[in-house]
Formats: C-alpha cells, sequence, structure tokens
C-alpha cells in the first residue's frame, strides 16, 4: 500500500485530530500509527503602516529639511494673502446669507490650507475636482471671486467653470465628484496625456459608494487620480469615531491597493509635499494616491446648521490654535517677511476687492426663464421648443396688467 498503514477506524471514536500539531492518526488499542505530521504555521501576510507628514506646527516651528524649497518666500506671502482673502469671504458670505441676499453657504473657515497648497503645487491643466469648501483652490486657479457668490446666490452661471482653468463645477452632492475625477484621468491615460486629476471630498463621503467605486476603478485601472480626504471630524453632525471604527480614514485607500499618507491638513507645508509627491506618482507611473488632510471645520456646516448643538466649543477652541492661516503668520513673522503694518495694508485691500466682487455678482442681470431650456441638447426636439413656447407665452401673460372689474 506504499506508505499506507493497514488499518479500519470508526469515522468518530478512532479518526483523532490534533489541531496544535496538525497531526492525524488511527489508533488499534493502545498502539498509535500514524500516516505523517506536517505543520502549517500562521503567517502575516499585510502590515499596514502609514506615514504621517507635519512641516509646520501651530507655533510657527518648521523642518527646514522637510520644507526645503517646497513654497519661496515670496509665494509663502502670496499664500497667505489668499488663504486670508478666503477667510474674510466667508465672513461676508455669512452676512450676505443672514440679509437674505445670498442662498445656503457652507463655509471654509479652517480647511483654507488644503485646496490652496493642491492648486499650488498642481499643473495648471491638472483638474481639480472639487465640492464645497475649496474655494481657496478655485481662487488661486483663477475663478473670479463673483462667479462663487453668483453660484450661492442661486444662479448656476457662477458654477460654469472656464475650460481654460481646468475646474470641474461645485459639487453639493456628497461624493459625486470622485467618479468625476476617475473618469477625467481615465482619459487622460486613453489620450496618452500626462494630465491628472486631483478631487477632494469629506471623511463622510468616504462612506458613500461614489468612493468606494471611484477607488476601485481607479486603482484597478492605474489610473492619475490623486484623492484629497479633508478629515474635518465631522459629517454634519455624525462625528468621526461613529462614521469610522478604523483609527485613519486613509486605510480605506490601503483596502484598494493605493499608497496613502496621512498630513496634518493644516499645515500648508504638508498639504503641498504630499499633493507634490502624488502627482509626481500619478503622472510618471499613472497610480493613484489617497492623502488624509487632518484639519478641522471652524465653522457650521452650512449656514443652514447650528453646530453648537453637537459639538463643545472647549473642541473648537483646541482647533483654533491649530488655525493654518494662525501658522502661517507665525512663520511669516518669524521669517521678518510680515508685520502689523503689513496685516493692515493687505486686510483693507482684501476688503476693497471682495466688495468689489459682491458687487459684480448682484449687478449680474438674472436669466430668463426659458434658459432651463438651454445648454442641454445641440438642438431642442419639437416637443421642447413646444414647451418652451408655451412658458413663454405664459410668462408675458402673467406679467400683463389686469383690467379692474367693470371696466
Amino acid at each position: 500500500m506504499g506508505g499506507w498503514v493497514r488499518a479500519i477506524c470508526a469515522p468518530t471514536d478512532l479518526l483523532l485530530r490534533d489541531n496544535s500539531r496538525r497531526q492525524i492518526a488511527c489508533r488499534f488499542g493502545e498502539k498509535r500509527h500514524r500516516r505523517y505530521t506536517f505543520s502549517m504555521p500562521i503567517t502575516s501576510i499585510l502590515k499596514l503602516e502609514i506615514e504621517r507628514v507635519s512641516i509646520l506646527d501651530e507655533h510657527g516651528n518648521y523642518d527646514e529639511k522637510l520644507g526645503a524649497g517646497l513654497i519661496p518666500d515670496a509665494d509663502l506671502v502670496k499664500l497667505y494673502e489668499a488663504m486670508s482673502s478666503c477667510r474674510y469671504l466667508d465672513e461676508v458670505a455669512f452676512k450676505l446669507q443672514r440679509s437674505g441676499r445670498m442662498g445656503t453657504y457652507p463655509q471654509n473657515m479652517g480647511q483654507e490650507a488644503t485646496s490652496l497648497a493642491a492648486a499650488y503645487v498642481l499643473n495648471k491643466d491638472d483638474w481639480l475636482v472639487t465640492c464645497y469648501r475649496e474655494n481657496c483652490g478655485l481662487f488661486w486657479r483663477g475663478i473670479p471671486m463673483e462667479s462663487i457668490l453668483l453660484h450661492w446666490m442661486g444662479d448656476e452661471r457662477g458654477n460654469a467653470m472656464p475650460r481654460a482653468h481646468f475646474a470641474t463645477p461645485i459639487a453639493v452632492p456628497i461624493g459625486t465628484q470622485m467618479l468625476h475625477a476617475a473618469g477625467l484621468a481615465w482619459a487622460a491615460k486613453y489620450r496618452g496625456e500626462k494630465q491628472i486629476s486631483c478631487t477632494f471630498f469629506g471623511d463622510g463621503a468616504t462612506s458613500e459608494g461614489d468612493f468606494h467605486e471611484a477607488a476601485n476603478f481607479a486603482a484597478n485601472l492605474d489610473l492619475p487620480v490623486v484623492f484629497c480626504c479633508q478629515n474635518n471630524f465631522w459629517a454634519i453632525s455624525v462625528p468621526g469615531r461613529i462614521q469610522c471604527s478604523a483609527p485613519t480614514v486613509a486605510q480605506r485607500g490601503i483596502a484598494y491597493g493605493m499608497p496613502v499618507v496621512q498630513v496634518d491638513g493644516n499645515d500648508i507645508f504638508a498639504c503641498a509635499y504630499a499633493v507634490k509627491q502624488a502627482a509626481a506618482r500619478a503622472r510618471e507611473e499613472s497610480r493613484p494616491t489617497f492623502i488624509e488632510m487632518v484639519t478641522y471645520r471652524l465653522g457650521d456646516h452650512t449656514t443652514a446648521d447650528d453646530a453648537r448643538r453637537y459639538r463643545d466649543q472647549a473642541e473648537v477652541d483646541v482647533w483654533k490654535e491649530r488655525d493654518p492661516l494662525l501658522r502661517t503668520r507665525n512663520l511669516l513673522e518669524r521669517k521678518k517677511l510680515w508685520n502689523s503694518s503689513k496685516q493692515e495694508v493687505m486686510q483693507a485691500r482684501i476688503e476693497i476687492e471682495v466688495a468689489a466682487a459682491v458687487a459684480r455678482a448682484e449687478e449680474i442681470v438674472a436669466p430668463e426663464v426659458s434658459d432651463v431650456f438651454n445648454h442641454t441638447f445641440a438642438e431642442l426636439s419639437a416637443d421642447l421648443a413646444h414647451q418652451r413656447d408655451m412658458m413663454q407665452t405664459h410668462s408675458l401673460a402673467s406679467q400683463a396688467p389686469v383690467a379692474a372689474k367693470g371696466h
């Protein structure tokens, strides 16, 4: 029988399995005969390690080795001014909404460094695919301030980003823009271009199916996408500890085989460092990257929200000390590049610029009612043309003066 022990074994009492040694034996009275003994030790197939990058802390302390050559001093001043402009626009937009001159508005306060750093290091023809807290990045790209204001005033013409700026319309539905970023990257790869796409979304969006579809699509097809997750710890009123049990959001990128990194999202140097590396990987290797940018939403979710109902002021106060504007200014002052006099001059200029942008937005003539039929089809169908004509007739009739009774 060649190596087999001749025996008849009952399937229950006579067949023994020793799990510790993984051996199978047959018993004949008191005598045990072994066919073989084998060992299968438990091995580790994957060990997770996620790097965290921080270059500029809240006190203005700066890692000169990591930050060397990343942002020249002259550019750092411009970036600080851009963040300051965005912050002041938030304040004005809040007042516009409260006075009935603007619809619901989501403030960017506290998250200015993330999108601005990305827009700064990306090529001008790389796609910037945003949600609704990336004003700084859009302004750096050259999107007019009045366009953003017009959008939140309810005029969608403000959301029609000029093609020359390579920025997609602001996406308010949570997570939908990530699929657009993957599609744009796929198109660039198909055409053999070195163009990449960089998309922004919140921590809550990683619980949406759109994220998982986009991440899986980008990773499987090796698409040049940079996924920037702004982890501000709150998905509206849902805290991060409830929406994700993992210690980092970055782990969700690992699940799809992407390189991942976590950065201090209030550190414009760390954000620029991570996006620059990810962009190079996307451009040279056509591989996606997941960046978790740890930041904080200092304001309410939107002007329709009251964050005091679900989070403590003490928590907000801690994060105010980590403000991206504050730490950038601290560094500039330590480098003797900034002072209170320059701050006053800059603030006065920003107030004039924002006031002018508000005036331009409010002076734009409202669209015609018939415009709802435009910009969808190259040529209107007969049915749609008939509906448009009916609506125009009804609109004119409703504006005609009503004759008094008896006349």
